[in-house]
C-alpha cells in the first residue's frame, strides 16, 4: 500500500476527530499514513519516520510496540478477552485495582471502570451527585470548574469545560457549570510568584463557595496542568487550598489526572505534589500504555458507603459494555509493571531534566513566550498574530520529521518516557527550525 492510496481511502471513509475534514482534504492539514510504530518512531508507507512527540494524544507512555507490553497482551488473549462486569469478575480488574489502591496510598481503594476519558468525567460527577442525594443534601446538584478547564466532549462533560471551541457548537445541550478563577501562572501581575497567583485563585474560590456552597456538589480540576487550554501550569498551592476549601464547604473535590497522571508531571499522582487527597480521582489516556481504551474513578470508602444498601435505587447507576475489559486492564498491569521494575519516576526526573536544558535555548526567541515545564510536559507560547500559525508548525514539524501538534499558539512536548537524550535534541533542534519556518524567519 501507497501513502497516496491510503490517503484518499481515509478520506472517503473516515471521519477524522476534532477535524474540519474539507482542512485535510487539501494541503492545509495533511493526514500523515502511518504503517507501524517503533519506540518513539511512527513510519508511514514510504519509509518515513516521525518522531511522536506527543505520545499520540499523550497515551503512548512508552512508547510504540513495547516488546513488555505486547507480549502481556498476546498472554492475555489466551485466557480472557473480555466479560461482562455485571455479576462477574476476572483476575486482572482485581489486580489492577488493587495496585492502583496501593499507589494511591489505599485512601482510593474503589474503581470503576470505562472506556475513555470523557466517560471518567461523567462518572465522576454522577456519582458525586448522587452521592449527595444519598445522604440527603437534595440543592447539591451543581459544579464548579476553573476557567480553561477541559474534561472532554461528551454533553455533561463539556459542562465542566471552558474551551470556546469545544464547547460554544453545543451551548443549547449544555447545563453549564460555575466557573472560577485559573491558578495559570501565566496571569502573574507585576512582582507575583506562581505561589501568589495560586492564592489568588483560591480567594475567589473561598468567595464562590462561601456564597453557594449548599447547590455545589464538587469542583473539578486538571491538577497543576490545564492541558487543553494550553498547558496552562501552576503551583501545588491552589489544590492545597482548594481542598481545605472542599473540606470546610462540604463540596467534593474530583482530581481529572486523564491527561496528568501516570507520572507525567514528576509523581506518579500530579495531586501527591500538594499532599492532598481528591475525593474522585478520574484515569485514562496513558494507564494502558497507550494500547487499549480504558478510564478508570477511583474513590474513597466514604463515598462508597454513601451507595451501599439494600435497595437498588441508591446504588451507582451507570455502566458501559466494555467496563473492566480484561485485555486492557491487562495492559494497564503490564504499563504498571514498567513503572515499579524500571524505576520510571526517578528516570523521567533526569530525563525532564535534560529536555529542560535542550530547551532552555528557546527562552531567548525574540517570539517565545512563558517557556515552562513540569515534569515530562513542557510548552512555549509563540507571539505572533498569524491565525494560522498552529497548521503553519505543524506543517514543517512534519517536514521535520516530528509529529508537534500545537494547541492555538502553544507549542507543547509531551514525549514517550523511552525517549533518549539525543532524541531529546533531535525533538528540539527540529521544533526550533519548524518554529523559523512558520514565522517566515
Amino acid at each position: 500500500m501507497s501513502n497516496r492510496d491510503l490517503l484518499q481511502r481515509s478520506l472517503d471513509a473516515v471521519w477524522h476527530p476534532c477535524t474540519q475534514m474539507k482542512q485535510h482534504a487539501s494541503e492545509a492539514l495533511p493526514l500523515v499514513p502511518i504503517a507501524c510504530g517503533k519506540g518513539v518512531w511512527l513510519y508511514d508507507f514510504d519509509g518515513r519516520r516521525y518522531l511522536d512527540g506527543i505520545s499520540s494524544w499523550w497515551v503512548n507512555l512508552f512508547g510504540h510496540c513495547h516488546p513488555r507490553i505486547n507480549a502481556a497482551l498476546r498472554e492475555q488473549l489466551d485466557e480472557l478477552e473480555h466479560v461482562i462486569l455485571a455479576g462477574c469478575t476476572h483476575r486482572p480488574v482485581v489486580e489492577l485495582s488493587e495496585r492502583l489502591s496501593a499507589l494511591a496510598g489505599g485512601m482510593l481503594g474503589h474503581c470503576f471502570y470505562a472506556s475513555d476519558g470523557a466517560s471518567a468525567t461523567e462518572i465522576a460527577l454522577k456519582m458525586s451527585f448522587h452521592s449527595w442525594q444519598n445522604r440527603g443534601f437534595q440543592d447539591k446538584q451543581e459544579f464548579l470548574c476553573l476557567a480553561g478547564s477541559y474534561h472532554g466532549e461528551t454533553i455533561g462533560a463539556l459542562a465542566v469545560t471552558d474551551v470556546a471551541l469545544f464547547k460554544d457548537a453545543y451551548a443549547p445541550l449544555i447545563r453549564p457549570a460555575g466557573i472560577v478563577p485559573t491558578p495559570d501562572a501565566r496571569l502573574a501581575e507585576a512582582g507575583e510568584t506562581p505561589v501568589d497567583v495560586a492564592r489568588r485563585a483560591a480567594a475567589a474560590l473561598e468567595n464562590h463557595l462561601e456564597r453557594h456552597h449548599p447547590r455545589i456538589a464538587a469542583l473539578i480540576v486538571e491538577p497543576l496542568i490545564q492541558c487543553a487550554s494550553g498547558m496552562a501550569m501552576y503551583d501545588p498551592e491552589y489544590l492545597r487550598l482548594a481542598r481545605g476549601l472542599c473540606d470546610r464547604y462540604q463540596v467534593h473535590l474530583i482530581c481529572d489526572e486523564i491527561a496528568v497522571g501516570c507520572g507525567r508531571t514528576g509523581t506518579f499522582f500530579a495531586h501527591q505534589q500538594a499532599a492532598i487527597q481528591p475525593d474522585f480521582l478520574c484515569l485514562s489516556k496513558g494507564i494502558s500504555g497507550g494500547y487499549l481504551p480504558l478510564s478508570i474513578v477511583m474513590t474513597s470508602d466514604a463515598v462508597y458507603a454513601d451507595f451501599y444498601d439494600e435497595r437498588t435505587s441508591r446504588g451507582f447507576l451507570h455502566s458501559h459494555s466494555y467496563t473492566g475489559n480484561a485485555l486492557a486492564c491487562r495492559a494497564a498491569l503490564a504499563t504498571l509493571d514498567l513503572f515499579a521494575d524500571e524505576q520510571v519516576i526517578d528516570a523521567n526526573r533526569s530525563l525532564a531534566e535534560h529536555l529542560g536544558q535542550c530547551l532552555a535555548a528557546l527562552a531567548g526567541h525574540p517570539q517565545v513566550r512563558h517557556l515552562r515545564q513540569r515534569g515530562m510536559i513542557a510548552a512555549f507560547d509563540v507571539y505572533t498574530d498569524d491565525p494560522e500559525f498552529s497548521q503553519r508548525f505543524y506543517r514543517q514539524a512534519l517536514v521535520n520529521e516530528i509529529l508537534l501538534r500545537p494547541i492555538g499558539n502553544t507549542v507543547y512536548f509531551m514525549p514517550p518516557y523511552v525517549i533518549s537524550r539525543d532524541q531529546c535534541a533531535f525533538l528540539v533542534d527540529r521544533a526550533r527550525a519548524a518554529l523559523e519556518a512558520a514565522l517566515g524567519r
